[in-house]
């Protein structure tokens, strides 16, 4: 984002994203969902903390030791950022502590299932548990001690550990720094027997504890806690003086693991002379200190939704189906060529974009697949099928992004095994990461070679798509196809872009083409015409379309907003924003698709793409945003648009003050946009009679709460 004079017009980018969390927590919160996905939800917010934690305050915590004294867009310089960031992640971790500890611990127990402190165990328990920890535990542990002759330690990133103070029996006037670490080879969550049918876990750190006397024979332990170090993960990468790229990454994810620390979270009533060591060793300041009350690292309970037996306390299944149009041959690549395809995921099943890459894998015809990758599963049957593509003797280029940060070591891990299958493999481009989705499939037919193309707003990621709502878009049409083509020579050589037919790419001309079409709304407002703006985004965040936007609302533009996280712009402001409103929606699935409609005069116009309105986005990415031109698919998508604006279970309104109101509902039903799109395709396929036999067991979704 660039600096502007007027401050008061933009949101902070990093107060917005933490409201973004606290929209997941309100859903922890929620008592209308079901026990376990509230933690599941309370889980997600301790995840996301932490990657917050180390890419955005890492990053400003670089600038502050830069002396970097600019202001952002807001008005706040680096150190009065990181001052309300602090703030404000204060606030937000006492409510993770109190929704734990007052409101998910109790109802997991009218469940039967308990998270035992060390003062609940009987004596039964013990038993079990010393027997468990001689066994498993005691052989991995590693003690350390620090004095003269050992120096401190270096803790890893985001580990769990046990501080503590020592007295030596013959020596009691001194007292001794000790830590270890709690093993993340071992599972955190451990099962202790149960006489009924309840279920009962101890962490692993309170196993430790209850048999720390083990580790230091001939000491007595003075005091003792947990804590965790969250490290500074921002490491920048120096491309142009790499000269391999895949071992200059291979290094950075190591360097991670020693970043400056950003954070220190420890249990309540930790001994202050056990704190004032780990301040001082770690260069921690006092508003960098979290006490936690109850277990350190909420992403444990994670491994509570997982337990299997209790799928009354989830949501109800949803089994994706496979599209209606899809259904209507067994030959896919007949069904593309007569009519373009909209894929509405996770509702229509992902499983169609996997075994399309499949069929091209084997069919004789196919002569070339060329794919982005910028995130894929742990075990990808799409990068398992263009490795069989390749052994199949066909020409396959994959460009896999080894910059999709955190992501990286599975992106390497994967590049080695498609060279070894003899995939050409790129690495991406120098100074950009590639973004953008898509996939080509080059087939010779009997009428000459046809070119099939799949784009998408979201990964090729068969896991993530079973629970991120993305849109993919399927298509024969020749002008695609030869757009797909110039692109990949692109990536892969140095073919300079030229004007494309259909596709506008960053950081070409994606930028130009946004303001373009928000300009001319604006225009047409101006000129007495009708003007509109829809637009959904996982973040609003570049200045530049910001300030677009607010001239479009000062020309009479009505722009409807639906963004999942940040939003730097300001709705409702009297000579500023007033035409504008934004709303949020964080429900069981996470909302990723990007689709852009403008009135355009009544011959309305809407695109997808795999960018959000960032400046890294548009300037720093290849990313790609492509037209829905016919008429049917067009329909679809702005129906899709138009039940997310009358959502009113799941959405949150913004205010101009960066606050997230519940929108009113008076009488009408309650819409569930989530909800509501599963049983809609449910009810399109019955319609059509294209269910398979088991169609049965599938069920519509009631939208009244």
């Amino acid at each position: 984002m660039k600096n502007k004079k007027n401050n008061h017009n933009y949101l902070n980018r990093e107060l917005s994203w933490l409201e973004f969390n606290q929209r997941v927590l309100d859903e922890a919160k929620d008592e209308s969902n079901p026990l376990l996905e509230r933690l599941k939800f309370l889980a997600i917010t301790a995840s996301n903390l932490d990657e917050f934690f180390m890419v955005r305050v890492g990053s400003i915590w670089d600038q502050v030791q830069a002396n970097f004294k600019e202001k952002d867009p807001s008005g706040l310089t680096p150190i009065e950022q990181l001052e309300s960031i602090g703030h404000r992640a204060h606030k937000m971790s006492v409510e993770q502590q109190e929704c734990y500890n007052n409101t998910l611990l109790p109802c997991l127990r009218k469940e039967h299932i308990y998270i035992l402190s060390l003062n609940e165990l009987s004596q039964e328990d013990k038993l079990y548990i010393e027997k468990y920890y001689n066994s498993y535990v005691f052989p991995v542990l590693t003690p350390m001690v620090v004095d003269k002759s050992r120096p401190f330690p270096l803790i890893l990133n985001k580990s769990l550990n046990i501080a503590l103070l020592l007295e030596y029996s013959e020596n009691k006037e001194e007292t001794i720094f000790a830590t270890v670490q709690v093993p993340s080879v071992l599972k955190r969550l451990v099962e202790i027997p149960a006489e009924d049918n309840s279920k009962k876990f101890v962490l692993l750190e309170d196993i430790i504890k209850l048999n720390i006397n083990s580790l230091f024979v001939g000491y007595k332990v003075m005091a003792m806690g947990a804590y965790r170090l969250t490290r500074n993960a921002d490491l920048s990468i120096d491309e142009e003086g790499a000269e391999d790229l895949l071992e200059t990454i291979e290094q950075s994810i190591r360097l991670r693991r020693w970043g400056a620390t950003i954070k220190l979270e420890y249990e309540k009533e930790l001994d202050d002379r056990i704190l004032a060591i780990i301040k001082e060793e770690e260069e921690i300041e006092d508003k960098s200190l979290y006490e936690i009350k109850g277990p350190l690292d909420l992403t444990f309970l994670f491994k509570i939704y997982s337990i299997e037996g209790y799928a009354q306390l989830k949501f109800d299944d949803i089994k994706p189906v496979i599209s209606s149009e899809l259904l209507q041959s067994d030959d896919i690549f007949q069904v593309i060529s007569n009519k373009d395809i909209v894929l509405h995921h996770p509702y229509e099943s992902f499983d169609s974009v996997v075994e399309l890459i499949k069929a091209a894998a084997k069919d004789p015809k196919v002569l070339a697949i060329k794919q982005t990758l910028y995130r894929v599963s742990g075990k990808s049957p799409i990068v398992e099928a263009l490795a069989e593509a390749a052994d199949n003797g066909k020409q396959v280029t994959a460009l896999l992004e080894l910059k999709a940060r955190f992501d990286e070591e599975n992106n390497i891990n994967w590049a080695k095994r498609l060279e070894q299958a003899g995939c050409h493999v790129i690495y991406g481009l120098v100074g950009l990461k590639t973004h953008g989705k898509i996939l080509l499939i080059v087939r010779r037919e009997e009428d000459g070679i046809k070119r099939y193309v799949h784009m998408s707003t979201g990964n090729y990621n068969d896991v993530t798509a079973n629970i991120y709502t993305d849109i993919g878009f399927i298509t024969s049409n020749p002008y695609f196809g030869a757009d797909a083509s110039t692109l990949f020579n692109m990536l892969s050589g140095y073919s300079q872009i030229r004007d494309l037919n259909k596709i506008n790419i960053a950081p070409t001309n994606l930028r130009k083409k946004f303001l373009y079409l928000i300009n001319r709304e604006a225009e047409n407002s101006r000129n007495g015409k009708k003007a509109k703006i829809i637009a959904k985004m996982n973040s609003l965040v570049d200045v530049e379309i910001i300030d677009a936007l607010y001239k479009a609302s000062n020309a009479g533009v009505t722009v409807e907003l639906i963004v999942r996280g940040i939003c730097c712009l300001k709705p409702g402001v009297p000579g500023l924003s007033e035409n504008i409103v934004v709303r949020s929606i964080v429900g069981r699935f996470l909302e990723h698709s990007r689709i852009y409609y403008f009135y355009n005069n009544g011959d309305d116009v809407i695109y997808l793409s795999s960018a959000d309105w960032m400046s890294r986005n548009l300037d720093r990415r290849v990313e790609i945003l492509f037209p829905i031109e016919d008429k049917k698919n067009a329909k679809v998508l702005k129906e899709i648009l138009s039940v997310y604006l009358k959502d009113n279970v799941k959405a949150r309104v913004l205010n101009k003050d960066g606050k997230y109101i519940k929108p009113e509902v008076k009488d009408e039903d309650y819409i569930n946009s989530q909800e509501y799109f599963y049983s809609k395709i449910i009810e399109d396929i019955k319609s059509l009679k294209k269910l398979k036999s088991n169609m049965e067991e599938f069920r519509p979704i009631t939208l009244i709460n």
